[in-house]
């Protein structure tokens, strides 16, 4: 497979509600409610809308999202996306134009490596910047 191939496409003029799960990269430009997890990437074409949670290793962002998302990655902001909701991600790329209206974290890839109960799954997750009683 290509580093740039896209293996589904919910195409314009569609909806779709539910849990989407992939491999690759999945490119979205109808609209879609409900959860996505992948380690993949996500595409969201300019006339896109996404409500709901959003888990994935990348971000490609031209249209609308609202909700929490997770990139462990990076996301990319083109001049045309409309993000509401909290962004977490160790890259942040966002081109004149672009709206993000809430909360933005960003944490170093190794601080996204911390298990559920918040303590670092390795010595290596711990960030520099943070106290040792914290």
């Amino acid at each position: 497979m290509g580093r740039d191939e896209i293996n589904a496409f919910l195409g314009s003029g569609t909806s779709y509600q539910g849990k989407l799960s992939f491999q690759g990269s999945v490119r979205i430009d109808g609209a879609f409610t409900g959860e996505i997890r992948s380690e993949g990437t996500l595409i969201v074409g300019k006339d896109a809308r996404v409500e709901g949670g959003v888990e994935v290793g990348q971000l490609v962002l031209s249209g609308n999202i609202q909700g929490e998302i997770v990139a462990s990655k990076k996301v990319v902001l083109h001049k045309t996306a409309n993000l509401v909701g909290k962004l977490n991600t160790p890259v942040l790329v966002i081109e004149e134009g672009a709206v993000v209206e809430g909360q933005v974290t960003m944490n170093s890839p190794a601080a996204a490596s911390t298990s559920e109960t918040g303590k670092p799954k390795s010595p290596a997750a711990v960030s520099p910047l943070k106290s040792a009683s914290s």
